[in-house]
This record gives structure tokens, C-alpha cells and sequence, in this order.
């Protein structure tokens, strides 16, 4: 019953966001995917960029863990945002925040 349940889950995610899920699982298979994911035509592109986003929040959270681990997920996750957005939100561009702001 819970094999179901998870192969059923499995279907409705996207093939970026497994693609995604597998390289940051495994972030020296990153070279050998980035015309992949330069390519590949991204279902709902937001959602996506998000997901980036949220594997760079969850990897500075957790640096003092595996300090090894989340730096290399947090790289492929930069990568991939620099490869198919040319801006990194969390880098300070993007943001439309200004000095002026605060």
C-alpha cells in the first residue's frame, strides 16, 4: 500500500524537478547534466527557480552538519541558477531590494 502511494507521488513530479533531485543527490554527475538541463524545456519555470532557491536556504541551514555534503549541493544549486536564469536571487541580485529600502 505505501509502495503505491509512492510510486503514484513519483509520477506526478516533473522531469526537471527529478533530474534536479538527482543531482543534488549526486553533485559530481553536475557536469555531465548541464547541457541537460541548458536544454531541457522546464515545465513551470517559478516553481523550478524556487526549488534552486530552497536547496541554497536548506544548505546554509544545515553547513554545520556536513560541511562537505551541502557545500557541493549548495554549488550545483548555484550553478544551475547561474546556467538557466543569469542571476542569483539570493546573491543580492534580483531581489529589488535597494540600500534605500532599510
Amino acid at each position: 500500500m505505501g509502495r503505491e502511494n509512492i510510486r503514484a507521488e513519483s509520477e506526478n513530479i516533473s522531469e526537471e524537478m527529478l533530474l534536479l533531485s538527482e543531482v543534488i543527490e549526486a553533485p559530481f554527475r553536475l557536469p555531465a547534466l548541464l547541457e541537460t538541463f541548458y536544454s531541457m524545456k522546464i515545465k513551470n519555470e517559478k516553481a523550478f527557480h524556487f526549488a534552486l532557491l530552497r536547496v541554497q536556504v536548506d544548505s546554509d541551514l544545515h553547513m554545520h552538519e556536513d560541511i562537505l555534503k551541502y557545500q557541493q549541493r549548495k554549488y550545483v544549486a548555484e550553478t544551475l541558477e547561474k546556467l538557466l536564469y543569469a542571476e542569483m536571487m539570493l546573491a543580492g541580485e534580483g531581489l529589488g531590494l535597494e540600500v534605500e529600502d532599510f
